[in-house]
C-alpha cells in the first residue's frame, strides 16, 4: 500500500502544473522488475507565440499590404517583450494570402506565402512580394486552409492567433466561416478580424461574428490611412549601430551568402518607408527574436547540435579559408563580443526611444495596435505580461 500511495502521489503532483507549465516531455529508460527506479527527467518546452496573418490582396488592399509592410518590426519589437512566467516566448509567423484573381482559382483563391517561420528576414521578403489584383475573398476557405497546413501544436502555453483582413463580406465562398471558427477553436486558435472600413459595416458583413465565435476580437481599421512613424533624437545613433551590427555576421555555408544580401535588401525595404522604420527593424534585430543560425556562424555555435568537427571549411568565408578550428572559434568568439555590445547600446538607446515615441504617440497605426492590443488582452488568459 505505502508503494501504491506514493505513485499516487508522484501522479498528483505532475499533474499540478500551472496553463504556463502544461506542456512537459518525458525522458524515461526500460526499467527491470530487480532495479531501482530513476527519477523521470521533465523538459519544460519553451512557449511560443504563433501569429497566421491572412491578408486581402485584391486591387483595394494596397493601403492594407503598405500597413503590414511599413509596421512588422514595431509588431515584432512588442511582441520581444513578453513574458510568460519569467519565459520569453519564441515567435512563429505564417503569412496567407486571399482573394487575388492571380492565384488559384480550384484552390481558393489563395496562396500560402510562408509557412511558420522565425526568420524574420524570410517573414519580411515574404511581405515585400505581395501584389495586389482581383478579386474573390474566401475567409472561410482561407482561415479553415491556415487551421489544416500549419503546425499548431500542443502546447498548452503557446499563444495561437490568427488575424484575418479583408473588406467584404466574411460569408463569401463555399466553406462555411461558422465551420472554419470551430474547427479554429478545437485547436486552441483564436481567430481575430480586422474589418477594413466602417466598424458597423463590417459587423453587418458578420466579421464580428467571425471573431465572437472563438473569443477573438473584431477591429475596424482605416487600410488606406498612411502609417505614422515618429521620429527620434536617437534615431541616428541606433542605425550607425545597425551598420556595425551587420558586420558582425559570419557567413557560411551555401545560403550564407543569399541571406546576407537578404538582410541588407530588407534593410533597405524598412528604411524604403522610413528613417523611423528602419529604426524598429534595428531594434528588432537586436532582439532575442531575430535568429540566423542556418547561415550565421555566431548564431550556429550557439546552438546544442553545432559542432565545428563537422564544419565544412570549404563553405566558410574567405576570411577564415585556411585557418585552424582554434582560429575560427577565436574569431567568431570575437564576432559574438562585438555584437552583444552593440546589442546592449541598441537596447539602452531603444529604452530612451520607446519613452519619447510614447510620448509623441497618439496610437493611430491601424494594423498594428489592433493586433497587438488583441493579442495583449488574449494572452493574460495563459499568464502573459509584458515587460515595460
Amino acid at each position: 500500500m505505502k508503494t501504491v500511495s506514493k505513485v499516487l502521489a508522484v501522479a498528483i503532483t505532475l499533474l499540478s502544473f500551472t496553463a504556463c507549465h502544461s506542456s512537459v516531455k518525458k525522458n524515461t529508460e526500460d526499467l527491470s522488475l530487480n532495479t531501482i527506479p530513476i527519477q523521470p527527467e521533465y523538459r519544460v518546452e519553451k512557449p511560443e507565440i504563433k501569429v497566421a496573418l491572412l491578408l486581402d490582396t485584391s486591387n483595394s488592399m494596397d493601403g492594407l499590404i503598405d500597413q503590414a509592410k511599413a509596421q512588422l518590426w514595431e509588431i515584432v519589437n512588442e511582441l520581444s517583450y513578453a513574458k510568460c512566467d519569467e519565459e520569453s516566448p519564441n515567435l512563429k509567423i505564417a503569412l496567407y494570402e486571399y482573394g487575388n484573381d492571380n492565384l488559384n482559382a480550384a484552390e481558393g483563391y489563395l496562396r500560402q506565402v510562408i509557412s511558420f517561420s522565425d526568420d524574420l528576414d524570410e517573414i519580411s521578403k515574404s511581405l515585400f512580394s505581395l501584389t495586389t489584383n482581383g478579386g474573390n475573398e474566401y475567409c472561410g476557405k482561407v482561415i479553415k486552409t491556415a487551421i489544416d497546413q500549419l503546425e499548431w501544436g500542443e502546447n498548452k502555453k503557446d499563444l495561437k492567433f490568427i488575424f484575418i483582413a479583408g473588406n467584404e463580406p466574411y460569408t463569401q465562398g463555399n466553406v462555411s466561416y461558422k465551420d472554419a471558427s470551430k474547427l479554429a477553436h478545437q485547436n486552441d486558435v483564436t481567430v481575430n478580424t480586422i474589418f477594413c472600413g466602417d466598424y458597423n459595416q463590417g459587423i453587418s458583413g458578420y466579421w464580428k461574428d467571425g471573431a465572437d465565435l472563438t473569443h477573438g476580437d473584431y477591429m475596424a481599421i482605416n487600410h488606406n490611412k498612411a502609417t505614422v512613424h515618429i521620429a527620434s533624437p536617437y534615431d541616428d545613433k541606433i542605425l550607425q549601430l545597425n551598420e556595425k551590427l551587420n558586420k558582425t555576421y559570419v557567413a557560411y555555408g551555401r545560403m550564407g551568402e543569399r541571406k546576407m544580401e537578404m538582410q541588407a535588401q530588407q534593410d533597405s525595404n524598412a528604411r524604403s518607408y522610413n528613417k523611423a522604420n528602419a529604426v524598429s527593424r534595428t531594434v528588432s534585430k537586436s532582439s532575442r527574436l531575430y535568429k540566423n543560425s542556418s547561415w550565421d556562424l555566431v548564431d550556429a555555435e550557439s546552438e546544442s547540435d553545432f559542432s565545428y568537427e563537422e564544419l565544412d571549411k570549404s563553405q566558410l568565408p574567405e576570411e577564415l579559408k585556411g585557418k585552424s578550428t582554434e582560429e575560427i572559434k577565436s574569431y567568431v568568439n570575437k564576432k559574438r563580443k562585438e555584437r552583444e555590445k552593440l546589442q546592449k547600446e541598441i537596447a539602452d538607446l531603444n529604452v530612451k526611444r520607446r519613452q519619447y515615441v510614447a510620448s509623441k504617440s497618439t496610437n493611430d497605426n491601424g494594423l498594428e495596435n489592433a493586433m497587438i492590443n488583441a493579442i495583449k488582452t488574449q494572452a493574460q488568459k495563459k499568464n502573459y505580461i509584458w515587460e515595460k
